[in-house]
């Protein structure tokens, strides 16, 4: 599924939509290039769930919470990963019980794509907006947002 995401506001609806639609355990795996929205989109994410404030970029922590939400939220860049074997050294999967992962960069950190609460998206310029490659996991068919 393609969606077209033209402006701000789209990819501030659009997060939304998908925060009305998460469940405890879920990923959104957000690829792409530098500056494709995949921050932007993950603070539509977190606004639409109550965060109020700041959402800073994980790229020097690695790995930001918000316990207060709910369902709670992991929020994660790999970016800076050498290989996936570094996530067991982080202690994600003790960070991840009951919470929701927002995952940038999933690939450097093995992928998530194998999990069935998975939901990938893969961001794209498309010409002064992006557009949003999706592609579900099977406990997110017949929710897909």
């Amino acid at each position: 599924m393609i969606v077209d995401l033209p402006d701000l506001a789209a990819m501030e609806a659009y997060g939304a939509r998908i925060a009305s639609r998460l469940r405890p355990g879920d990923v959104l795996a957000l690829s792409g290039g530098l500056g494709t929205g995949k921050t932007t989109l993950s603070r539509a994410v977190l606004a639409a769930l109550g965060h109020e404030g700041e959402v800073p970029s994980p790229t020097f922590t690695i790995i930001e919470t918000y316990d207060q939400l709910s369902p709670p939220v992991v929020h994660a860049d790999f970016y800076r990963l050498d290989t996936p074997a570094e996530v067991e050294e982080l202690g994600l999967d003790d960070y991840r019980e009951g919470a929701v992962l927002l995952a940038e960069w999933p690939e450097n950190a093995g992928g998530f794509a194998h999990e069935p609460g998975c939901l990938a998206i893969r961001l794209e310029s498309s010409g002064n907006g992006r557009k949003a490659i999706v592609e579900p996991g099977q406990d997110w068919l017949g929710r897909e947002p």
